[in-house]
């Protein structure tokens, strides 16, 4: 899994509440359990019109934010059904952080294992957050994890909470099983005893 240190990249403007998994990868995506391609799913409904063609109004699509890194978002996002495909398409679209106010425990807690960093603020700071990304070309926003802050093209800085446990793993690319290699030293040990006072396993 790859490291999150700092960030610093476009921000997308999607105020909405309650963006459920199915609108971040509608389920006839699902079909695959590969974590690559997903991208072009991203918002599908949103992203297209009736008739396949692009929605070249919504924020995805426009020229300043097609290479989004950021998503400011509404309260309550990634609600639904728990597909692990939502935070696999937003990283394949290239979202490495989602700002809300609020998240749904079980997409909150794929994202860490899938390398994206949610970050929870105050609605205040949300309010901060969603006008510096609504700046199109100039919607540039620098996330430091170490120093636990975002930092907004005017210099502002916003403070955010997180788990210790949690930064540790972002920090240093460590999903699950990344998790586990860190015990190996304890493991190996472990597996020696148990031959010596088992032999027959």
């Amino acid at each position: 899994m790859e490291k999150f240190t700092v960030l610093t990249g476009v921000a997308a403007p999607l105020p909405l509440v309650n963006i459920d998994t199915d609108m971040i990868i509608p389920k006839q995506f699902l079909k695959t359990i590969k974590r690559s391609g997903l991208g072009t799913a991203l918002f599908h409904e949103m992203r297209t019109n009736d008739d396949g063609s692009k929605n070249e109004e919504f924020v995805l699509n426009k020229p300043s934010y097609e290479k989004a890194q950021i998503l400011v978002a509404g309260d309550n996002f990634g609600c639904g059904s728990s597909r692990e495909h939502a935070p696999w398409a937003l990283l394949d679209f290239g979202i490495r952080c989602v700002i809300s106010t609020s998240f749904a425990d079980i997409f909150y807690n794929n994202c860490f294992k899938n390398g994206i960093l949610p970050i929870i603020v105050s609605q205040e700071d949300l309010d901060k957050l969603m006008d510096d990304a609504s700046r199109g070309a100039n919607a540039t926003l620098t996330v430091d994890l170490e120093e636990q802050e975002v930092r907004g093209p005017d210099g502002g800085a916003i403070k955010f909470d997180l788990d210790p446990h949690r930064k540790h793993c972002l920090l240093n690319g460590l999903d699950d099983i990344g998790q586990t290699f860190e015990k190996t030293q304890h493991i190996d040990s472990y597996e020696d005893k148990l031959e010596l006072s088992h032999p027959w396993h």
